[in-house]
C-alpha cells in the first residue's frame, strides 16, 4: 500500500526462530498488537527440539497474519536463518521490512515510530536504542544512537537487528545480492551488521533513533547480547585475539563490494603497519567513544600477535 494514500503502512516482519517456544507467545503477541501499521509476520524456524515448528503451525491456523516458511532445514545460526527469509519472502507488496527475534517484547508503537522516522528523515534504514532486561527483573537502557562515523558500518552494526526497519527498495536490493552470491552470505556471521554495511556502502541514508521501542530480553541462550558484564568482556577479548572481528569486517567488505576502497585495502592485507594505521583511525570506525578506545587497543593487540 503506498504511503501517499491514507492507509496504514504495511510491514513484512521477518522472524527467525530456534527452540524459542518458551518466549514466543509474548513476543508474537507484542508484534501482532502493533498500532498504526499493517503487519504480516514471516517465520523461518531452524530445526528445533522444543516444538517451535508445531507452535507456529497452530498459530498460523488461527492467525492469517502469520506465514510459516517450510520447516525442517538446519541453519546453525541466526544469520543464515535471516538470510533465508531475505532470499525467499516476496516483499513487493509491502512498504517496509523489519527484523524480529523470538524472545523480545515490542512496545505497541515500535513500528509506527520507525516508519514515521523513515518518512521524516527520508532514510531507507532505521534502528534504535533498546531497553535490555533480565529474568531477575533488572533492566538497563542501551544507547546505540551515537553519531554515525565514516567507516563505522565496516566494523559494527547500527544496533540490535531486532530494531531494524527498512524500506522495500533496500529490502529488494538485499534480496538480489543474497540471491546472486549465496556463498558470500555463508561467510558472514551477523545479519544485522551486514544489513547496515550493505545499506551504507550503497549510500542509503540510515537513521539511528534515540528511542527504545522494545524490551531486549537477555538470557543464557542469546546468540548475541548487549555486551555487558565480565563474561561479555572476556568474550570480546577472545574475539579480538583470534581476529574474528576484523575477519568479519574483511568478509563483509568483500561481500558488499567495498574491498577496493583505498581505506579498506589499507588494512585488509594484514601486517603490523596496517593495524597500527587502523588503530589511529579508530575515531572514524566506531560510534561510541569507549568503543573507539577498545577498537584502537584491539588493533594494537593484533599488531603485536601478528594478525593476517
Amino acid at each position: 500500500m503506498p504511503e501517499s494514500m491514507n492507509f496504514f503502512p504495511s510491514v513484512a516482519v521477518c522472524l527467525a526462530a530456534f527452540n524459542g517456544v518458551r518466549y514466543l507467545p509474548q513476543q508474537m503477541d507484542s508484534i501482532l498488537s502493533q498500532t498504526g501499521v499493517l503487519v504480516t509476520v514471516f517465520v523461518s524456524v531452524d530445526r528445533s527440539s522444543d516444538g517451535t515448528e508445531e507452535w507456529f503451525r497452530q498459530l498460523q491456523e488461527t492467525e492469517s497474519r502469520v506465514v510459516l516458511l517450510p520447516c525442517g532445514e538446519k541453519f546453525g545460526g541466526a544469520a543464515p536463518n535471516f538470510f533465508r527469509l531475505l532470499r525467499e519472502v516476496d516483499f513487493s507488496a509491502f512498504d517496509y521490512v523489519a527484523y524480529a527475534d523470538q524472545d523480545d517484547i515490542w512496545l505497541p508503537g515500535k513500528l509506527k515510530r520507525a516508519t514515521e522516522r523513515l518518512i521524516e528523515t527520508g532514510a531507507d534504514g532505521y534502528s534504535s536504542d533498546v531497553v535490555a532486561f533480565w529474568e531477575s527483573g533488572r533492566s538497563t537502557y542501551i544507547k546505540k544512537s551515537h553519531p554515525q562515523r565514516q567507516w563505522d558500518y565496516l566494523f559494527e552494526s547500527a544496533g540490535p537487528g531486532c530494531t531494524f526497519v527498512f524500506r522495500r527498495n533496500l529490502a529488494l536490493s538485499l534480496q538480489a545480492a543474497l540471491r546472486h552470491n549465496p556463498q558470500g552470505a555463508r561467510d558472514v556471521g551477523l545479519h544485522d551488521w551486514f544489513t547496515y554495511a550493505f545499506a551504507r556502502a550503497r549510500n542509503h541514508l540510515w537513521v539511528i533513533d534515540d528511542y527504545a521501542g522494545l524490551m531486549y530480553r537477555q538470557h543464557g541462550d542469546n546468540q548475541v547480547g548487549v555486551n555487558a558484564g565480565v563474561s561479555a568482556l572476556v568474550w570480546r577479548a577472545r574475539q579480538v585475539l583470534n581476529g574474528w572481528g576484523l575477519n568479519q569486517a574483511r568478509l563483509t567488505a568483500r561481500f558488499i563490494g567495498a574491498s577496493d576502497l583505498p581505506f579498506v585495502r589499507q588494512w585488509t592485507g594484514g601486517g603490523r603497519f596496517a593495524l597500527l594505521s587502523l588503530a589511529f583511525q579508530a575515531r572514524n570506525c566506531r560510534r561510541k567513544p569507549t568503543d573507539r578506545l577498545w577498537f584502537a587497543m584491539s588493533c594494537l593487540a593484533l599488531a603485536v600477535i601478528g594478525w593476517k
